[in-house]
């Protein structure tokens, strides 16, 4: 090169980077915090928000104008089912177009450990299988595989309790105990959030309040939360709620009570008072709390009706004890007039087949239980026990059906909404329109949570101010489980943001027509990067593993 040339080229203009990768320009902040809203902007560069302004000055990669539009902090679903559908699809479809950024998994049954008498399950990552052992095996191969939202974990009972004690349903002596306080103590090592406990069935059911405290005690000493779908949310849900306080009490360990509600018709209308046994606990030093998703039918599964003494050594035993006439007789009794301590699907219903919906991948999918056992008594003569034929039916289906019961009210839900401590989760997972995981006939609340929460409860019955409902999905959530700088617009926290029309947000997901996605998200934004640019997802897969920094107290 002659100097000549480099002369000239020291004249040339050099390009500058910009300020910011992204700006978001004149929308209203919703920061997270409850506070009231502003006109403002946020600023991005790398995966964290740099500024929050009334105006920000500067260059940017991107400048998005979001005059009209809501900027809220991209929401923290507490109460998810994605933990192995996000492996088979990254994408995140159903909860990105919610506008979650960050899904919270584990309930009860988590992905590890997996050990002892509890077999690894084996996924597909890329072109290589890996053995999910412990948790840290699972987020491993989740960052390995690429995700578009954020996955944080619970440990669950279910999962340690097999691991020790197998299928039977022998109780656990002090050193089984023991056992599964280890199990704990390395999935909290690796990043867990606390422990996760799915009371109301085998083998979460076979649990005494003592082995729970005795393994939220090893919570504690990491300074985790134990999440708890109580053992019984109908006709025992006050004593059910009190033993969570208990647990919560004796181990010091804050409690999450998941999808608060009054399943039962015969103490419709009661809600009143399980808000008292929460203000009564919190008042004394109990930090318990609770979320609820914005939908009057829970899912399960057809066989929850089966009495929990007829699921001991799992499913195969189960089938069998279906066939066995004495067992029938024991079980027709046992759904009919109740066990101590069971949470029945059927008795909360009022035994009426018409609120149990199949949602399960079969012929039956979107039909209503009486309609399923009217087609198989028609025409025959004397009719069936129509115990018998749920027995059947269950047997036919390979022991499982999912199923939608129409257990709860509106004014009930509504009640536990308004409060202060209580929060929003799905209990759905990360399905899809298209593809594999388009399956079945899912719940709504696989597609519809937030969007119906914000458009539903919030637009059109104003039942709490926008501002606080945004609190609910985001920071109050992340407060709970100890995620560190998510759930609020603020420097240096992630930039996890959602941004919708306040004026459109709805869903449209529904029981019979339920893959449908929403309206009102027009951006979703995971780690810095777009995800969702108005109706296209761009396929960019930012999420983070998010393993819970280990903090332990002092003993």
């Amino acid at each position: 090169m002659t100097l000549l040339s480099v002369i000239f080229l020291q004249f040339l203009p050099q390009t500058q980077a910009a300020d910011y990768d992204l700006l978001l320009k004149g929308g209203k902040i919703v920061d997270g915090t409850g506070n009231p809203w502003f006109y403002g902007d946020v600023a991005l560069r790398d995966n964290k928000i740099v500024a929050v302004a009334r105006e920000i000055q500067g260059s940017a990669d991107r400048v998005i104008n979001v005059n009209g539009l809501i900027v809220a902090p991209g929401f923290i679903d507490i109460h998810s089912h994605s933990d192995w559908v996000i492996l088979e699809d990254g994408d995140a479809q159903s909860k990105i177009r919610q506008g979650v950024t960050t899904d919270i998994i584990g309930e009860g049954y988590s992905v590890a450990p997996s050990k002892g008498k509890r077999s690894p399950r084996e996924v597909k990552v890329g072109k290589r299988s890996v053995k999910i052992v412990q948790i840290k095996d699972y987020f491993d191969a989740l960052e390995d595989k690429g995700i578009s939202i954020n996955i944080a974990s619970y440990v669950g009972l279910n999962s340690v309790w097999e691991c020790v004690m197998g299928k039977k349903f022998d109780q656990p002596g002090t050193a089984e105990i023991a056992a599964m306080g280890e199990l704990v103590a390395e999935a909290m090592e690796e990043g867990a959030l606390g422990l996760s406990s799915q009371l109301m069935m085998p083998p979460g059911l076979l649990a005494k309040t003592d082995d729970v405290v005795t393994l939220c005690k090893v919570v504690h000493q990491y300074n985790g939360i134990y999440s708890i779908h109580i053992r019984d949310e109908g006709l025992g849900v006050f004593k059910s709620i009190k033993q969570a306080i208990e647990i919560g009490e004796r181990s010091e360990t804050p409690v999450d009570i998941i999808h608060l509600k009054i399943a039962d018709e015969q103490l419709w209308g009661r809600m009143n008072e399980v808000v008292s046994l929460f203000e009564e606990a919190r008042t004394r030093g109990v930090n318990v709390q609770a979320n609820v998703y914005p939908y009057t039918r829970g899912n399960n599964n057809l066989s929850s009706i089966i009495p929990p003494w007829a699921h001991e050594g799992g499913q195969k035993k189960m089938l069998e004890r279906l066939a066995d006439a004495g067992d029938r007789a024991k079980m027709k009794k046992d759904i009919v007039n109740g066990v101590d301590g069971w949470y029945n699907h059927y008795t909360a219903v009022g035994g009426d087949w018409s609120r149990m919906l199949v949602s399960a991948d079969n012929t039956f999918k979107g039909m209503t239980m009486d309609k399923v056992m009217a087609g198989r008594i028609k025409g025959r003569e004397p009719k069936p026990d129509l115990l018998d034929e749920l027995f059947d039916f269950l047997i036919e289906q390979n022991g499982s059906v999912g199923t939608v019961y129409a257990h709860h009210t509106e004014k009930d839900m509504n009640l536990a909404l308004v409060q202060p401590w209580c929060s929003v989760g799905s209990d759905g997972s990360a399905y899809a329109t298209k593809g594999p995981l388009r399956s079945g006939n899912p719940h709504p609340r696989n597609f519809g949570t937030f969007p119906r929460f914000l458009g539903k409860y919030v637009r059109e019955q104003g039942l709490l101010p926008l501002e606080e409902a945004v609190r609910k999905i985001t920071s109050l959530n992340a407060t709970k489980v100890g995620l560190k700088n998510r759930g609020l617009l603020k420097e240096d926290y992630f930039a996890d943001i959602t941004v919708f029309d306040a004026d459109k947000i709805i869903d449209r997901s529904d029981y019979t027509d339920p893959f449908q996605y929403n309206e009102g998200i027009v951006y979703v934004i995971v780690n810095g990067e777009m995800v969702l640019d108005h109706d296209k997802h761009t396929g960019a897969r930012p999420g983070q593993a998010l393993r819970r920094k280990v903090t332990k107290s002092a003993q």
